[in-house]
Formats: C-alpha cells, sequence, structure tokens
C-alpha cells in the first residue's frame, strides 16, 4: 500500500478534512499519480450537497494532475515520470465506447461514482477500513491517486512548460465547455451563440465559439465581473440576466439564434432559450437541473423549425484526443483559460470552495504539497 493525504468528504454540514489514507496496489489497468495540483468542480460540491447518488464519506475531485509513480502491467497511456493529467472513466467495452463516445458509457455508474472500482474492490482505505474512493475513476484531493488507463492523457512534449496546476482543470469543466460548441453542437462559423451562465463551462464554450467563429457571441450571466471576463475571452456581447436579456438578445438577433448553450440548469432559464432558437436550431444543456424538473417546450415550434434540443455530457469528448487539442489551442493562444484560474494550498480547500460559491473565483485549483 502507499500512504497519502486526502481530503475526505462528509457532506455539506462538515468542512473536508485531510487525513491520512493508504492506497490500494494497482491492478494491471492502473496508475498511481502523484497529485500535483486539482481543479475544483461544481460536480464536487453537488456531491457534497447530496444531489449525485454517491456515498459519503468520500475523497472527491476530478480535474487532477500529476507524475506517474507507478503502472500496472497493462498500462500504455503512460509510464513512470510522465506528467498526465485526468478526466472522467469508462469501460471501454460498451456501445458508447465502441463508438468513441464515452461520456456515455453505459457502465459510467461503477466506474465513477460507485466509490469502489468496477469489481467492488476498494482504492482507498483510512485506518483499515475502505473509503468512498475512485470518484471519476481518481479521487484526485489528495496527494497521491490511483487512476485508470482509459482516464490518463500524457501531457504532450510541446506543453512541457507549462505548470500542471494550469492543465488540471481542463479535465472536466473546460473540456465540457468547449466540447460542446466543437464537438456536441458542431458550432458553425457566422452563426449567433448565446451561452447562459459564465462559469468555467460557459468560459470555455464562449473561448471555443470564438474559435469556431461564431457570430455574434453573447454572454449571459448575473454578475458583471463575469461578463467582463466573457468579452475579454471572446463574447461580443455580454448581458446581465437581471437586466431584460431575453428582448435585447431578440433585438441584437431578430431571426434567431443558431445555437444556445445553457449551463444553469434552470428550467425557465432553458424555456426562454428555446424560444430564441432560428429554424435548425441548436439547444445544447449541461446545467444541473433539479430531479423533479420538467420542460416545457412548444411542440409546433420544435418540429415546424426543425430545432434540436440535445442533452450534452462532457462535451461528448473522447477524452486524449480531445484534451490534447485544447492544450494545442491554449499553447497557440486560442483558448486563454489561465485568466480563469486562481491557486490555494491544498490545506485551504474550504476557502478554495468558498470562493468559487461566492462567484469571485472562476476555478479555483489546489496545489499539493510538495511532499
Amino acid at each position: 500500500m502507499t500512504h497519502a493525504h486526502a481530503a475526505i468528504c462528509r457532506g455539506h454540514d462538515a468542512p473536508f478534512a485531510i487525513e491520512p489514507v493508504e492506497l490500494a496496489a494497482l491492478q494491471p489497468d492502473e496508475l498511481r499519480i502523484r497529485i500535483v495540483a486539482c481543479g475544483i468542480c461544481h460536480t464536487d460540491l453537488a456531491v457534497r450537497d447530496g444531489q449525485l447518488p454517491v456515498e459519503l464519506p468520500a475523497v472527491l475531485g476530478h480535474e487532477g494532475a500529476g507524475i506517474v509513480e507507478e503502472v500496472g502491467s497493462a498500462v500504455t497511456a503512460a509510464k513512470p515520470g510522465d506528467r498526465v493529467v485526468m478526466s472522467f472513466n469508462s469501460c471501454g467495452e460498451c456501445p458508447s465506447c465502441d463508438a468513441d463516445a464515452p461520456t456515455y458509457c453505459y457502465n459510467f455508474f461503477p466506474h465513477n461514482w460507485s466509490g469502489r472500482r468496477a469489481d467492488g474492490s476498494p482504492t482507498i482505505m483510512r485506518e483499515g477500513e475502505p473509503v468512498g474512493g475512485n470518484f471519476f475513476g481518481q479521487s484526485s484531493f489528495a496527494t497521491h491517486a490511483i487512476a485508470h488507463q482509459r482516464n490518463v492523457v500524457r501531457v504532450p512534449d510541446a506543453a512541457a512548460d507549462l505548470p500542471l496546476e494550469r492543465l488540471a482543470p481542463i479535465g472536466c469543466g473546460l473540456m465540457t465547455g468547449a466540447g460542446a460548441v466543437l464537438r456536441s453542437m458542431k458550432v458553425r462559423e457566422g452563426l449567433p451563440i448565446v451561452v447562459f451562465g459564465a462559469g468555467t463551462v460557459g468560459m470555455a464554450a464562449i473561448m471555443a465559439a470564438k474559435v469556431a467563429g461564431a457570430d455574434p457571441i453573447i454572454a449571459v450571466d448575473m454578475h458583471d465581473s463575469r461578463l467582463a471576463t466573457a468579452r475579454e475571452l471572446g463574447a461580443t456581447h455580454a448581458f446581465n440576466a437581471k437586466d431584460g436579456a431575453i428582448d435585447k438578445i431578440k433585438q441584437l438577433c431578430p431571426r434567431g439564434v443558431g445555437y444556445v448553450f445553457d449551463t444553469t440548469g434552470v428550467k425557465s432559464v432553458i424555456e426562454d432559450g428555446f424560444d430564441l432558437l432560428a429554424p435548425k436550431g441548436v439547444m445544447g444543456i449541461v446545467g444541473a437541473s433539479d430531479p423533479a424538473d420538467m420542460l416545457s417546450l412548444n411542440e409546433a415550434a420544435f418540429m415546424g423549425s426543425g430545432r434540436t434540443v440535445m442533452g450534452i455530457l462532457g462535451g461528448d469528448s473522447d477524452i486524449a484526443p480531445f484534451l490534447t487539442e485544447l492544450i494545442e489551442l491554449h499553447l497557440a493562444g486560442r483558448f486563454p483559460y489561465e485568466t480563469l484560474i486562481e491557486t490555494f494550498d491544498f490545506a485551504d480547500i474550504d476557502k478554495a470552495i468558498e470562493a468559487s460559491e461566492s462567484g469571485r473565483v472562476v476555478k479555483p485549483v489546489l496545489v499539493m504539497p510538495a511532499d
């Protein structure tokens, strides 16, 4: 076993507690990673708050980046000493994985959210007792983590000078927003797009929309500071949701918009967004909605205009190729997400979460101690 320290989540009413843990011996398809940095994502907080079916206590964290220390006998994705970023895990055997669509893996739950490996064995112990681990196939709120052949991407040599604390967030939120635009909705050059919510996912979508050549690129949020950042990253227009944003969009785009991307999960926002769509318009939804919510969409408008409403997971990413593409765009200055990041010491995880939930920081990144 390998000794490590991990931030254990016990629920909304308890702070994250950094405690000593032990990692299990590696299976053939696994890697042990010394975590250098890990982004904090809304999904981590949704688990903390009981909104997702992940049993607590558990070690969360799913935007990890680090250095490989050991690999199993079947691993080819990386070797000891390699710098890697991590994302979600998948089975590699179901119809979705066979079609290079692992975000829709038929076996997503056991490989990401069950708290153990898919075979039921634990990856993390505390004082000899299992603790929930293998979160998104990594549990990277820790100094060390066990990852898998299918959710580890070696950092390309061209990015050797990029610090891992900058690369860490690329494995979930940034990937989801950029993938939604470039892969899921396949945004066309010259068509308008509206992005509701200017958090990490929305900002990534705005940067990707600029890469795709969308025009205009419209950001909608309730925080003026985030709208200002959205303008810096590529939005041509930015409207505060509290100030008649929908009417302003209709005035700007009287024929409708080609694409609407919702990151809020708010029923009324999604329904207003649907009404903005032009013929053949596409709406992508990634926001975490209340499980009881039901959308109400006009059937004639939906059918008669050939509109598409699509749920999106992970930006339809096939991890290694797409994360490599995003790193290349970043190196070329076309995906400048570094302005969203603020780093925090691992010991300050609760302060980092507070900064995220207050809206002060778009993307907090934890930096692990060197030892």
